[in-house]
């Protein structure tokens, strides 16, 4: 398994989370494996999934490369240990984006946007955490027999689209296999944000092709009895004059 991502220096990534200020407190004994996972996961942050190594990690905390092995027996033990956390921050992101979005009279207009919200708030995460991101969704042969149909983001997006089908917006029949339709075009555009060709986008050209990738996905979801009305109507669906 090969981790791509930024080119890094392990030194000056290293020096540079020991400046940042502990977000957990001091390394307290007993706690070593706890501690060797929140510094890697700043590695990750600076410099994304390759800047994450035993050693890198036992340096960060203050203790011997050794006592780092004692707990995780390499790289790879590690990396899938904070690719874990990479992918519980972003399904807190995505699960406080939807529960803000307040219920409103209308419960089709309210599923809509809180599906919508979870989208945006996908991509915008991923551009604002792009060493988090890349190391969340980086491979790790320790974890390769993972179900996907477990994984608590597919879930989240799956509840969103169920609550489509209840309020009549979307088919049933359509439903089976959605979350991959869903998902795959907000990662989609985010790679293209964070590794392709609209990294170096003009905000406003990200912005709306933001808008046009949830949109899509909306407009094609819609194909049950209650649908018609919002594709035109609907600030998250309707295309724009």
């Amino acid at each position: 398994m090969i981790c791509t991502g930024v080119n890094i220096n392990v030194v000056d990534i290293t020096d540079d989370v020991a400046k940042k200020p502990a977000r957990e407190g001091p390394y307290h004994h007993g706690d070593l494996r706890n501690a060797l996972v929140s510094a890697s996961a700043q590695l990750a942050e600076i410099g994304g999934p390759t800047a994450v190594t035993v050693r890198a990690a036992a340096r960060a905390v203050g203790v011997t490369a050794t006592a780092a092995y004692r707990h995780f027996n390499g790289h790879e033990e590690l990396l899938a240990a904070v690719r874990e956390q990479a992918e519980e921050a972003l399904f807190e992101v995505l699960d406080g984006a939807m529960k803000n979005v307040p219920a409103q009279a209308d419960p089709t207009a309210t599923a809509i946007a809180r599906l919508a919200t979870a989208g945006r708030a996908y991509i915008e995460y991923a551009e604002r955490e792009r060493g988090l991101f890349r190391t969340a969704f980086c491979g790790s042969d320790v974890d390769v027999n993972k179900e996907v149909l477990e994984d608590p983001i597919f879930q989240l997006i799956g509840t969103g689209i169920d609550a489509l089908v209840a309020t009549g917006f979307m088919d049933p029949r359509q439903r089976p296999g959605a979350e991959f339709t869903a998902w795959a075009a907000v990662h989609g555009l985010a790679s293209l944000i964070v590794d392709g060709p609209l990294a170096d986008a003009e905000p406003a050209d990200r912005e709306a092709a933001i808008d046009h990738a949830v949109a899509t996905v909306l407009r094609g979801f819609a194909t049950g009895p209650r649908a018609e009305p919002y594709r035109s109507t609907d600030p998250h669906i309707a295309l724009p004059a």
